[in-house]
């Protein structure tokens, strides 16, 4: 199996903005591109092979089709059919509304589905950028609620002025929104189950208020308070640097002007390398190479046993696996 790149899946939503099709040097003139989906198994918007003798292939026949060989054992015994993750940027020209996202038994119970746990790399941001990870007090089910419907719930959660490089990770649970002005990579569970809790009373086009899922919302929260939602590391030159390691993924930055390979040959996984900066070539031990330019993603199957990474002057990659 060789390097897979797939089409884009461009969502046009309220919030969104104009920073992607630049970012990912498109030709395109959509307008408010709140979302791409890099690599997605999302029932309906699943994503399409580019390149290579399985294009035009979605990612659930090209599981379906070669199995371990692309997922891994493990990973194939434990989600079969379904690929695992799903990669995307987000770009919010205003805020977000105020969410939570269940945990795999609430989801299962509820929709038949994986939970969402998931994490944020805040690829830029303007000035003031700011967004929202966990209660800032101690906060009942019950004030949730009363602050809900009276307007106040902002005033409870621990909000963070952003840069380029901070990085959030968000167990299901974890009440979030993100701030008008973010450019963020997204690496989470294959779910697209989201309870709105709050919408700072927006309407849409057509002066309807979106709907609420405070109720559902209420049993979905953790209510735990932490000194600091941040994922905070030390950045480090030409070697991997470990940012979130939990049972979904792991996932680690490579900030890089020199050459660096990689040994895969006891991972049993496939490896998705994000490029977030700069330009790259990769090359694995059967000779593909494939290049890589920020706004890109590329899926190494399983089977991958090792790879070269050449940057082209300064790149920054995000390597994730399950």
């Amino acid at each position: 199996m060789y390097p897979l790149k797939f089409e884009p899946i461009l969502k046009q939503l309220l919030w969104g903005g104009d920073k992607i099709i630049p970012f990912k040097h498109l030709d395109a003139t959509m307008t408010q591109v709140g979302e791409s989906w890099e690599i997605s198994d999302v029932e309906n918007s699943e994503s399409v092979v580019a390149n290579g003798p399985d294009k035009g292939a979605t990612l659930s026949e090209m599981v379906g089709r070669y199995k371990e060989e692309l997922v891994g054992e493990s990973n194939y015994a434990r989600f079969r059919n379904k690929f695992p993750l799903l990669i995307k940027f987000i770009d919010a020209r205003q805020d977000l509304s105020i969410q939570v996202h269940p945990d795999d038994i609430l989801a299962r119970k509820r929709h038949n589905s994986m939970g969402k746990t998931e994490m944020w790399y805040v690829i830029g941001a303007d000035p003031g950028a700011r967004l929202r990870s966990g209660f800032s007090q101690e906060v009942t089910p019950k004030e949730y609620k009363e602050r809900v419907y009276n307007d106040t719930l902002p005033e409870v959660l621990q909000e963070y002025e952003v840069h380029p490089g901070d990085v959030f990770f968000l167990p299901a649970g974890r009440i979030h929104s993100i701030g008008a002005g973010c450019l963020i990579a997204e690496i989470q569970q294959t779910s697209d189950i989201t309870y709105r809790i709050y919408d700072f009373n927006r309407k849409d086009d057509k002066g309807h208020k979106r709907e609420l899922h405070t109720e559902l919302a209420r049993e979905a929260i953790n209510y735990e308070v932490l000194d600091d939602y941040r994922t905070l590391y030390e950045p480090v030159a030409n070697e991997p640097v470990e940012l979130v390691a939990c049972p979904y993924f792991t996932t680690s930055l490579y900030d890089m002007t020199e050459e660096i390979s990689c040994d895969y040959s006891e991972l049993d996984s496939f490896v998705i390398f994000i490029c977030v900066e700069g330009s790259c070539t990769i090359t694995d031990d059967q000779k593909y190479e494939i290049s890589l330019r920020a706004g890109e993603t590329v899926l190494l199957p399983a089977a991958t046993q090792s790879v070269c990474i050449q940057p082209e002057g300064h790149v920054k990659l995000l390597e994730t696996y399950v």
